[in-house]
């Protein structure tokens, strides 16, 4: 076999490989031996098939099985003997002629393919040392512990209906149609939604006009859409809403006692407490890891500034650039309501992802070196974690994490990434600093750069979904479901909408 490099440009290669036909008739030659004692022929006994009949008869099965096992082998291993490692799969060319095929297949003519890829650089790990970053921290008041068990209490809050008009904390069961210039719009139905009046959870204006109903009443109710409203198409607009109002419930005491805890599966109110205590310090140490990491990632793009692949950096930017689509299309926006156009966007977004695939690259460098491993155990969890996303879709997950190949590593690389980070947090300098939740979760838009280098452009952060949302005001805060009350986030947690988006910016979608 014959290896030749043809092209060394950068991080581009090129290699020529030729396997004489003498030796891929060695081999068939060798297979066909192998299957003399074999194959069961009607003519033959077991053992006495002449070799040039079943070369006749199995011979180009057999050399495409060849051809197929060198094109699957080799390029891997002629890299490996070459010292090099490939970024990506590589890329391979042979003759498109049928009549030089059949030579091929024939034993008649030597198989030349090429192999086309680019190598990963090489680069030194640089020190550390003097590396500083600040972790800002929040102090969790009783007051903020209290607010969010009240709003887990009011999520179990019991209602009995009533015969009187709608007020001020009733609970209005309802069924809307909502409409703009007399036709219905999309996400503006819905039948027996429940609201309690007075949450401020609908459209600025919405409750109020409810105020004083009765069930079987029918009512139109007439809002305008806040020009901010995430629904790019229903910003500022009018609308109307059909209204049929189908019960009218008054509220029952909202009591924090042992009692709810117990309606929540907990054994206590403090037990309860506790719970929310611990999940609302789980949200600000999420913001305080993301912000973190932010420092030490900009940290170490300062150190190393080496070529990065261009097939990485394009796979990169072209996932980047679905998500990017795929949200704005969601909005309803353009890039012009992100005051950039998609020339400049594509710029920025393009060295967002040199930018993660050199990262990603030192990173794993870094977490070789460092001897820095994944164990079973935790690519386990990941997998589970993965599956509790899809419920009743577990052994569908489960399936495809078996089978697809890569897909194992997509759940290896993120465990790998962050043990890597707490292995440098460790070698350098971290000082606490306390801050109120709203410096914490504040969106720094001078903050150059992503909190994870697999994330989404922190630009394009999508709301959590609602089933009907198009009523609702965009500030309205997600309650969360009374048996899951240790998810409940912080308040205050959303950001100012984005707008022009730095190149480095980047994705805390945890």
């Amino acid at each position: 076999m014959q290896v030749t490099e043809t092209l060394a440009e950068g991080l581009k290669r090129e290699i020529k490989v030729v396997v004489p036909a003498d030796d891929l008739k060695a081999r068939m030659n060798e297979r066909l031996a192998e299957a003399k004692d074999k194959v069961r022929i009607n003519g033959f006994r077991p053992g006495k098939v002449p070799v040039a009949h079943l070369k006749k008869l199995y011979g180009k099965s057999i050399m495409a099985e060849l051809v197929n096992e060198l094109l699957n082998q080799k390029p891997q291993e002629v890299i490996s003997e070459r010292g090099e490692r490939a970024a990506g799969q590589p890329k391979i060319d042979m003759t498109e002629d049928e009549a030089e095929a059949e030579k091929v297949l024939a034993g008649e003519a030597d198989f030349e393919f090429t192999v086309a890829y680019e190598v990963l650089p090489s680069f030194e790990v640089q020190s550390t040392e003097g590396f500083k970053v600040t972790r800002q921290v929040v102090e969790i008041s009783e007051e903020e512990v209290e607010e969010q068990v009240k709003a887990v209490a009011e999520s179990a809050r019991s209602y009995e209906t009533k015969d009187g008009a709608a007020e001020d904390g009733d609970r209005v069961t309802m069924d809307y149609v909502g409409k703009i210039d007399g036709e219905a719009f999309e996400g503006g139905t819905d039948s027996d939604s429940q609201l309690v009046l007075g949450s401020n959870r609908f459209i600025p204006g919405f409750e109020e006009q409810l105020v004083g109903a009765k069930a079987g009443d029918e009512k139109q109710v007439k809002v305008t859409f806040p020009e901010e409203y995430p629904a790019a198409h229903l910003a500022g607009k009018e609308a109307t809403f059909d209204v049929t109002v189908k019960d009218v419930a008054s509220a029952g005491e909202l009591e924090i006692n042992d009692e709810l805890a117990e309606k929540l599966g907990l054994e206590s109110a403090e037990r309860l407490r506790e719970i929310v205590r611990e999940q609302i310090q789980g949200q600000y140490t999420q913001f305080t890891r993301q912000k973190v990491k932010r420092q030490l990632l900009d940290l170490l793009d300062g150190q190393y500034s080496f070529e990065a692949p261009a097939s990485l950096v394009e796979a990169e930017f072209e996932n980047i650039w679905r998500q990017v689509n795929t949200d704005l299309e969601q909005s309803g926006k353009t890039f012009e309501d992100e005051d950039t156009t998609e020339e400049e966007a594509r710029a920025e977004y393009r060295k967002l992802a040199e930018r993660r695939v050199r990262l990603g690259l030192v990173l794993s460098e870094i977490g070789e070196k460092a001897g820095v491993e994944v164990k079973d155990e935790e690519l386990q969890r990941a997998l589970y974690d993965q599956m509790r996303q899809y419920p009743g879709q577990e052994q569908e997950i489960l399936k495809f994490f078996r089978e697809t190949p890569g897909a194992a590593a997509s759940l290896r690389a993120p465990i790998f990434e962050e043990k890597v980070v707490d292995h440098l947090l460790e070698s350098i300098e971290v000082t606490d600093v306390v801050v109120s939740k709203e410096e914490l979760m504040a969106d720094d838009e001078d903050e150059a750069s992503d909190a994870k280098t697999e994330e989404k452009p922190a630009a394009k952060k999508k709301a959590p979904a609602k089933k009907k949302a198009a009523p609702k005001a965009e500030a309205e805060a997600e309650e969360a479901p009374a048996a899951e009350a240790a998810e409940k986030k912080p308040a205050a947690k959303k950001k100012a909408p984005a707008k022009k988006k730095k190149a480095d910016e980047a994705a805390s979608e945890e």
